[in-house]
């Protein structure tokens, strides 16, 4: 796959070299110590009439002090860089290994781990989601009951946001909500501004500082100069905007998820450094500050490798969150189509994959008699109708270049000689996409095709090449390649790109989206569902090029850019109309409408496949592609609390005190711990399963009186029985619990692994889907 960011802009660029040579100037107090975050778990405010002001500052004072067992009275204050003192208990300080060690084994200490780092999930490249084709929303659509999310608070932990975008104009809004508490933080920035859309902005970069040393002026904003913090947030919650595109491709009204939503950004990720962009103690500081805020949800389009859900950040500010009743939505990753590669696991936590959607951008390349569709979003084709000389970039390498550097296209890699005035065509893989293309212009080329590889199959990607190119699949890659060998003098052509409405197969999972199974808790089934993660469109940074490398100086207002940062803020926002819909509902009940009302076939009525275009699988889209429309009526919720994702994790061998710690307030382990597969949660996995074993769920009904008949689809060779096949309900909030039976069909002993299925239940409107994944003991 291609590396998961592009490289940075001009303006980051110079922002770079200033911070570095300040590096020179003055080097940190705490050189020989590492960033570390001390989770203390929730403030526990009591009953009391202290101030909030009053408690943030005894709170700081008690970090102190515990910090100051271990180091020096004078060095304390020094050593802290963030006091967390509002929903997150805990401080960020400079620490050797061995005084981390020493405070993890204090009482009150819920766990000691390293100022860790993240990325965003971008690939670097707009559903419409319920509006009709020519932008007008029609008169019965449930968004209009659902009033667009209208003062539903969305929060977008990011890198940042441009405030100027069309996408957060406040014309036609109300007064701000009067629970937001936030602030526009725009200390040292004068130009950023907030409004009655855009409600509030704040930066966190001292984890950030810890790693790369003293920042400038410069780094002290929220404004985003890097377009994904934009693309975002404008995805979840931008307001309308007509006659949205990028060169003229996919024009149309815009609009997020939520579009009448009011908006904040929390930056919390800035130019990537050792790999990482977003670090922990950052991270922790704006979920205490969102939290406090006001927010309803909370949109977090990136994640790092899985770890223990006390030593990560965004699992335990999510924790938090959710605990208040914000909704928290991240995205699964990019490692994909690898198997165990998701990330941001926790249950609480709603995870997204990324799929396709039925827009298209195509770009033909003509050659021989053959005229293959790719997709791209050049500005321009080729001129004229004239064939022009091909050459496969294996075939132009630099002397000095190797062969492997050549088939990629990496900069400086081919001979101009060779290059000047032809087409060619390079493999997908390792650089940016949009790179290679410079790579073929610096050399004096006049257009470029890629081909994809083995990996990434039927998935391409509309790019703004800096040249007339194409992207093509991987078989179609091979008939070129072939045409090529074989051919003495080849010529072919790039065609301009247009729009295209209605492409099928789709939607199909992108190659690049991360997969299951989950590898912290195998039994909890990882993404939750997938989203349009392809080609989005969506509004953009002022400051940066459409591809983000330094040398592209074009602007847009709006850009295509794919990955799951892409499908993340589509959840977000239908996250938020779920929330003015239903403002009564939990974070996990909004999770199990969104999941248990998502698509499994694509609009062929086949089932889903992969980019291979093979069958995809739960690991690949969890509950399946996003319906919001029928999300706004699932007829039962699978619903939980904070007492169950505790009695969670109880099962898996936190202690009591620890968890009480955690929750800021008293709580016992149950005498009869929780087994993981019982989690109320709108999927079923299991992934060891011996002979035989049962499952139990409660469904809460949040529609009209009726009665839900079971229907299963079992898992090849597994017999699966439910238990009662019906559910009756008279009332909306009457709950009722069954049981699923698993077990290993008699003589069914070939193949190992998982196998896939699932249970619906149905009153013959409301159809309430749970995908079923199971794996044999001892199988591989």
């Amino acid at each position: 796959m291609e590396i998961a960011r592009r490289s940075s802009a001009p303006l980051l660029l110079l922002l770079l070299l200033a911070f570095l040579y300040s590096l020179l100037l003055q080097r940190p107090v705490f050189a020989a110590r590492k960033a570390y975050v001390v989770y203390l778990g929730e403030h526990s405010r009591g009953s009391g009439s202290v101030s909030s002001w009053e408690a943030s500052k005894r709170a700081t004072e008690s970090h102190y002090e515990l910090l100051g067992s271990v180091l020096e009275e004078e060095k304390v204050q020094d050593a802290i860089f963030y006091s967390y003192t509002h929903n997150v208990n805990g401080f960020a300080a400079y620490l050797e290994e061995q005084e981390a060690l020493k405070i993890s084994t204090y009482p009150g200490v819920v766990s000691v781990f390293p100022n860790r780092g993240y990325k965003l999930h971008t690939t670097r490249s707009w559903e419409f989601l319920g509006l009709e084709r020519d932008g007008r929303v029609p008169k019965q659509s449930p968004w209009r009951k659902a009033r667009f999310g209208e003062d539903t608070i969305i929060a977008n932990l990011d890198s940042g946001v441009w405030p100027e975008a069309q996408s957060f104009k406040d014309d036609g809004l109300g007064p701000i909500p009067s629970k937001w508490k936030g602030i526009c933080q725009n200390d040292f920035d004068e130009s950023f501004s907030c409004n009655r859309k855009l409600i509030g902005a704040r930066y966190f970069n001292k984890g950030y500082e810890a790693l790369v040393g003293p920042l400038n002026a410069t780094f002290k904003s929220p404004r985003d100069y890097d377009g994904h913090g934009t693309h975002t947030l404008s995805t979840a919650g931008g307001g309308f905007v007509p006659s949205a595109n990028i060169f003229g491709y996919g024009n149309g009204t815009a609009k997020g998820g939520s579009p009448r939503a009011r908006v904040a950004a929390y930056k919390v990720c800035w130019p990537q450094v050792n790999g990482s962009e977003c670090f922990d103690a950052d991270i922790l500081a704006a979920f205490d500050a969102a939290i406090r805020d006001g927010v309803d949800v909370i949109s977090v389009s990136l994640g790092g490798d899985p770890v223990g859900y006390f030593q990560d950040g965004l699992a335990i500010g999510s924790f938090h969150a959710v605990k208040k009743g914000i909704t928290v939505v991240s995205s699964a990753g990019n490692s994909g189509p690898k198997l165990a590669t998701v990330s941001n696991l926790s249950p609480w936590m709603f995870t997204v994959g990324a799929s396709t959607m039925d827009r298209q951008f195509p770009s033909f390349i003509v050659f021989d008699d053959k005229r293959i569709k790719g997709e791209s979003l050049s500005p321009k084709g080729l001129p004229g109708k004239r064939l022009y000389p091909l050459i496969s970039s294996a075939e132009a390498k630099l002397v000095n270049a190797s062969a492997r550097q050549a088939r990629l296209c990496y900069l400086g890699s081919l001979d101009r000689s060779k290059v000047k005035g032809k087409i060619v065509v390079c493999l997908r893989g390792i650089t940016a996409r949009v790179e290679k293309g410079e790579a073929v212009h610096q050399a004096g080329g006049i257009g470029m095709v890629l081909a994809n590889d083995v990996d990434d199959g039927n998935e391409i990607v509309a790019d703004a090449h800096v040249l007339p190119a194409t992207h093509i699949t991987y078989s179609d890659g091979l008939t070129l390649f072939s045409y090529l060998r074989s051919t003495k003098s080849p010529l072919g052509h790039v065609t301009r790109p247009k729009t295209k409405l209605g492409a099928k197969p789709a939607p199909f999972m992108a190659a690049f989206s991360s997969k299951g199974p989950n590898t912290i808790t195998p039994e909890i089934l990882k993404p939750d569902v997938t989203a349009p993660g392809v080609s989005v469109l969506a509004a953009y940074s002022g400051a940066v090029g459409p591809t983000g490398l330094v040398f592209d100086g074009r602007r847009v207002a709006f850009n295509a850019e794919s990955g799951t940062s892409m499908s993340c803020p589509h959840i977000s926002g239908v996250a938020g109309l779920l929330k003015t819909l239903h403002p009564d509902w939990s974070p996990a009940a909004i999770k199990s409408a969104i999941m248990t009302t998502a698509r499994t076939r694509d609009n062929m009525k086949e089932p889903m496949l992969n980019s291979s275009f093979n069958e995809a699988t739960p690991f690949g889209y969890g509950s399946g592609h996003v319906r919001p429309n029928r999300a706004m009526d699932p007829g039962l919720v699978y619903d939980m609390t904070t007492t169950d994702y505790l009695g969670f994790l109880c099962s898996l061998g936190y202690t009591t005190a620890q968890l009480a710690m955690f929750n800021g307030e008293p709580y016992a382990c149950p005498s009869t711990p929780l087994h993981i597969s019982d989690l109320n949660y709108p999927s079923i996995t299991i992934p060891d399963l011996q002979s035989s074993t049962k499952v139990a769920r409660v469904v809460k009904n949040v529609g009209p009186p009726g009665t839900y008949a079971v229907r299963v689809v079992e898992p090849r060779g597994v017999s699966v029985t439910v238990s009662p096949a019906s559910l009756t309900f008279e009332k909306v909030g009457e709950e009722k619990r069954f049981q699923v039976t698993v077990g290993i069909k008699e003589g069914k002993t070939d193949g190992g692994g998982y196998v896939f299925g699932g249970l619906v239940w149905s009153d013959g409107k409301h159809d309430v889907r749970s995908p079923l994944v199971v794996k044999r003991s001892g199988s591989s």
